[in-house]
């Protein structure tokens, strides 16, 4: 069956139709919901809180562009929701410290020690560097998706890669004293 026949499935409620879309995108739309929260149970809440909205809302899709795309897009969003609903993404200033370069040791560096890194950040640090960092959404963009000002999501980001530069050159350190 066609993907956009099982588009319009879902649409009237099909509930086998739906099945296939879940079976066919979970994995990619799970390893988003990780991404974007603190721990697996978390990630496991906003996935399925993102196919309920994703079932909800198909009829929106136009078929226009990719449809993996606008899955993709309404988890975030559904995720973002849920932090603009508790408030975690204020800031009390605006200050932008400048660029953090960090210097990493590929070697001594693992891809999985750098992701844990990153879902140890304040959630809205996390936020705005996931977005930003490996999502490749502009700061006006984010801006616009989390509710906050322009200059509060380059502060954030700035803050996130201070923090994981702390981090890593920690780490680093303790390797060479080992």
């Amino acid at each position: 069956m066609s993907l956009n026949k099982l588009i319009k499935q879902c649409a009237n409620n099909d509930r086998k139709a739906q099945k296939e879309i879940y079976q066919l995108f979970a994995g990619k739309l799970f390893s988003i919901c990780l991404k974007y929260s603190r721990n697996r149970q978390e990630a496991q809440d906003n996935f399925q809180d993102g196919f309920i909205t994703i079932f909800d809302k198909i009829g929106q899709f136009k078929f226009k562009g990719s449809f993996e795309g606008w899955l993709k897009r309404v988890m975030v969003n559904t995720i973002l929701l849920k932090y603009r609903q508790k408030n975690v993404l204020n800031i009390v200033t605006e200050e932008i410290p400048d660029e953090v370069v960090v210097d990493v040791d590929d070697e001594a560096i693992s891809l999985d020690f750098l992701l844990n890194l990153i879902t140890e950040l304040p959630e809205r640090y996390r936020l705005v560097f996931n977005l930003y960092v490996l999502d490749g959404f502009s700061h006006k963009e984010i801006s616009g998706m989390l509710r906050i000002a322009e200059g509060t999501s380059k502060s954030n980001l700035a803050r996130a890669r201070a923090i994981l530069k702390q981090k890593i050159e920690l780490h680093q350190q303790d390797r060479q004293s080992i």
